[in-house]
């Protein structure tokens, strides 16, 4: 009888003990967005940048600086994130991939052994390319992707579609208030898919409707509802922005700024590419992601895409906020970790490029905020802290497996940032590797910024006296043998 008794005690205890240790687990707010560069208050990678609630989500917690893709282009860079795989691993190299559900069907995704350790699973938006679920359990899909405009809306009809790429485009569309609006705002003509029906999404420009018709504020209606409800397990809440992937479109208050002050151009250098091989040039004139340089140069809508990038921008901060509203209000405030991250960053005619998809810090380089959760806050460093050291966003998932006590699953290639969340001043000597399409690499250190191109031409950057990347060292004799370090690697 004292035999039996023992052992149900130990039972209750270990029972007990397991319900502690699931109930204690954080919750997890996962945000993505999408294009986003450092043209946020805490990067200062813009002056006219406006982001408070970006900005107050890198004073609760960590801002790493030098935070880069493991690809330059949407679905090689989310496929990275979800299977903590590099593209090496996962074969997906490029939005022309085959999806990563074809590729890896039997991959492990990120809320997968989170679903496993009892976690509710819930995602909405744009989170992996091309599929619908992204390991989540819970998925909801929002219609209205790209802005106010349905799928159908944005196609050119039949008889509009010959003039997608003459000097007078238009593609007559009514919002939903009913009033006629020709595309595109902009005004010009297509630098590409003259032949699709699909609208031009190199455009940008304001939207006189409610922010309701836009996807990214229903994607936050529905979080907010999620943040409110009672439940009894941890919760994997995941939301993927759209903004400010092109069509540069964004509810009208937000461009209102610009009137008496102009968008401010990126900072360039005339004939900047004149030290770069011809491969390199390639890549950054071929309007393969978005438009043409000398296409906006043409039409002279330079400060007007900037000022619609930084719209889209504000837009999103604005939806960030009414989220971290809900959080601060709801009863997980305390015990949730945040993450946000972009997958990857955006030309505005630096390089005389437009879009991602090269392997410069303008396309590699993307904004990392990770904020504790408070009630844990004595095991983290100083809120507010800055890590300059090189990390990816590779090293997501085994950051979150580690910071939550869940089991990750064998073979991520990226290395948990939980240490550096303690000591944000440890130096690592990492080195982050990009790669933009089979064969083509960029090396990013605390210092120095090599690409390899597949043909064998190469780059070198001193990022510490050159952050823009404007003077190619590679030819140098006394970087040598640095280069044939920094190539080793690969």
């Amino acid at each position: 009888m004292k035999s039996s008794l023992l052992t149900f005690s130990a039972i209750l205890v270990l029972t007990f003990a397991l319900n502690a240790q699931g109930a204690s687990k954080p919750n997890i707010l996962f945000i993505a967005i999408d294009d986003l560069n450092d043209w946020i208050g805490c990067l200062e990678g813009h002056p006219q940048a406006l982001t408070p609630n970006i900005d107050r989500l890198a004073a609760r917690g960590f801002l790493f600086t030098n935070a880069h893709c493991a690809s330059p282009a949407c679905r090689p860079s989310r496929a990275a994130v979800l299977t903590g795989r590099m593209p090496d691993k996962t074969g997906v190299w490029s939005n022309e991939s085959e999806s990563l559900g074809k590729v890896m069907p039997d991959a492990v995704m990120l809320p997968m052994p989170f679903a496993k350790a009892g976690y509710q699973t819930l995602g909405t938006g744009k989170l992996n390319h091309g599929t619908s679920d992204a390991g989540f359990a819970a998925y909801v899909r929002v219609e209205q992707r790209w802005g106010p405009l349905s799928k159908k809306q944005s196609e050119y009809t039949k008889e509009a579609l010959p003039s997608k790429g003459s000097d007078n485009p238009r593609h007559v569309v009514k919002d939903s208030l009913g009033r006629e609006v020709v595309l595109p705002l902009n005004r010009m003509p297509s630098d590409r898919a003259l032949n699709k029906k699909s609208g031009e999404s190199f455009d940008w420009g304001p939207w006189d409707v409610p922010d309701t018709d836009f996807g990214d504020t229903q994607i936050t209606d529905w979080a907010i509802n999620k943040l409110g409800a009672k439940r009894d397990q941890p919760l994997f809440l995941a939301l993927g922005y759209y903004r400010p992937h092109i069509p540069l479109w964004a509810p009208k208050r937000f461009f209102e700024r610009f009137k008496d002050d102009r968008g401010k151009l990126p900072p360039t250098k005339k004939n900047d590419l004149d030290d770069l091989s011809d491969t390199a040039k390639k890549w950054a004139r071929e309007p393969v992601t978005a438009g043409a340089h000398q296409s906006v140069l043409k039409h002279e809508q330079w400060e007007a895409a900037v000022e619609g990038y930084l719209a889209c921008v504000t837009y999103i901060d604005y939806e960030i906020g009414r989220l971290i509203d809900q959080l601060d209000e709801s009863p997980m405030k305390d015990d949730t970790i945040v993450v946000l991250w972009s997958d990857h960053g955006w030309h505005l005619g630096e390089k005389e490029h437009w879009g991602k998809w090269t392997g410069w810090e303008r396309s590699t380089r993307v904004p990392l905020i990770i904020v504790p959760p408070s009630n844990q806050a004595k095991d983290f460093g100083a809120a507010g802290s800055r890590c300059d050291q090189p990390v990816g966003l590779i090293d997501l998932y085994p950051t979150l497996t580690d910071l939550c006590g869940v089991d990750p699953p064998e073979g991520l290639d990226g290395q948990s940032l939980a240490p550096l969340l303690r000591d944000p001043t440890k130096k690592t000597a990492r080195k982050l590797v990009t790669t933009f399409d089979r064969g083509n690499y960029s090396v990013r250190t605390e210092r120095w910024r090599y690409i390899l191109y597949a043909d064998g031409n190469q780059e070198l950057y001193d990022l510490t006296v050159d952050p823009h990347e404007w003077e190619n060292l590679a030819d140098k004799e006394e970087h040598r043998r640095l280069i044939d370090r920094l190539r080793s690697d690969l």
